[in-house]
């Protein structure tokens, strides 16, 4: 069995989960809140942002130049293609500079975008992989779960378009390759290290739409 196979299999409940959140449903139904999907938007930039940089620092890890060149064009992708529809989503969704000055990270995208960076700089090219994997590979899942959806909420199918298309599919291949050839050469303990930090990135993709369904706060905007 392919690692990426193994890896996917052992955290599958969450997996599914993910795919079948409330949050996605509704995004394929039309009957999410716009509110929380603002949310999510502003959320979601703030981890492309550190997406990006950890794509890059996984080139500066690569131990040739191709693989170099790969990853850089993937962050170059991430900066592209996903900030861009953002920039489409914001313009939409009335997002104001107001709005993007006093910005937080809610505590799942400050945890999440942290696991990244921590995989990052205490691990090698497979880890970093392992880490970011997840994000390229469940979206692709729910692009393909909600192709045929036709939600009459026009933000909503422009977002279902971005994750069912071709062009991202294939991001998604590569790095699943990508990761199997790298659990192929190294050790035992790495190949769990990387299994750990993918399992660890699943569960916080859930926890993401969590955060949005629910607009996750900090205690001290509470109390």
């Amino acid at each position: 069995m392919l690692f990426s196979d193994q890896i996917q299999q052992e955290i599958e409940p969450v997996w599914q989960a993910s795919i079948q959140h409330p949050f996605v449903k509704e995004i394929g139904e039309g009957t999410l809140p716009l509110e929380n999907f603002k949310f999510y938007i502003m959320q979601d930039a703030y981890y492309l942002t550190h997406f990006a940089k950890v794509q890059s620092l996984g080139a500066a890890k690569a131990s040739d130049l191709a693989t170099t060149k790969k990853m850089n064009v993937h962050a170059q992708g991430t900066y592209e293609a996903e900030l861009s529809l953002h920039e489409t989503f914001s313009k939409l969704l009335n997002i104001t500079e107001q709005d993007q000055r006093v910005f937080q990270p809610a505590p799942t995208a400050y945890a999440y975008t942290s696991h990244l960076y921590q995989a990052a700089y205490q691990g090698h090219l497979g880890d970093i992989i392992a880490a970011i994997l997840p994000c390229y590979w469940i979206y692709h899942d729910v692009g393909e779960a909600l192709k045929d959806k036709q939600p009459e909420e026009p933000i909503y199918q422009e977002w279902l378009n971005a994750y069912g298309s071709e062009w991202f599919k294939n991001l998604v291949k590569e790095q699943i390759n990508h990761l199997n050839e790298i659990a192929e050469t190294v050790t035992p303990a790495e190949r769990e290290r990387m299994k750990n930090h993918f399992v660890i990135s699943v569960q916080y993709e859930y926890m993401f739409w969590d955060m949005a369904y629910h607009l996750e706060q900090w205690p001290g905007d509470i109390i």
